[in-house]
Formats: structure tokens, C-alpha cells, sequence
């Protein structure tokens, strides 16, 4: 088993995307190249051989099948509204006012650049 960087496995990927669905170790390694990279001919070797015959989009919907039962994410807000209740009723009680913005009076439109009469330094 060789280990590959993420190079190569994306060269490949560009490859296919480009619509070359099945890249030798050559368009690979000439991807990484174009790039100024340094091929690793062994990665690549390995890396085309363990998708010879494979398309990467079988590959793909192989993998998203077997993430479906993973579990991520999505119970840890939860514990929040415990620790508010024990602090007391009182403060929950209370009705949170909002206050409305007060907009700036800027002596008539706004002018960027100081053109509008207004005798800026501009």
C-alpha cells in the first residue's frame, strides 16, 4: 500500500472533470507537473491502479452511502435551557424592550465626496 497526497487524487479528479475518464499515471503525473509539483510516480502508480476499471462517480456514491449512517452533528444546543430556568423565573419573566435605532441627522443627502455644498474640507 502506497500513501499519496492529496496531489495526485486531485490531478486525477481534474482529469475526469476534463472529461478523461479513465487518466494514466502519465496525464497525472503531467497535471502535478504543469503545476510545479514533484510527481510522486509511486502514489500515482498506486492511484491508478486501485481506480483502474472504477468510475469515480460509482466511487463517490459508494462513499456518501456508507457517511449516511454516521452521525454528525445536531444535539448539542440543548442543554442551555436548564441551566436558564434554575437561575430563576424572574429574569424569564421580563419582557426585553427593543429599542429603535435612532438614525444620524447628516444635514441633508449624503455626498460622498464633499460636492454638495456643504463646505467640506474635501
Amino acid at each position: 500500500f502506497t500513501q499519496f497526497k492529496m496531489q495526485e487524487a486531485a490531478a486525477y479528479l481534474l482529469l475526469v472533470l476534463g472529461g478523461n475518464q479513465s487518466p494514466s499515471a502519465d496525464d497525472v503525473k503531467n497535471v502535478i507537473a504543469a503545476c510545479g509539483a514533484e510527481a510522486n510516480e509511486d502514489a500515482i502508480a498506486s492511484l491508478v491502479g486501485d481506480l483502474e476499471g472504477k468510475s469515480v462517480n460509482d466511487l463517490f456514491a459508494e462513499g456518501m452511502e456508507k457517511l449516511k449512517d454516521v452521525p454528525m452533528g445536531g444535539g448539542g444546543g440543548g442543554g442551555g435551557a436548564a441551566a436558564g430556568a434554575a437561575a430563576g423565573g424572574a429574569a424569564a419573566a421580563e419582557e426585553v424592550e427593543e429599542e429603535e435605532e435612532e438614525e444620524a441627522d447628516i444635514g441633508g443627502g449624503v455626498d460622498m465626496f464633499g460636492s454638495g455644498g456643504g463646505g467640506g474640507d474635501y
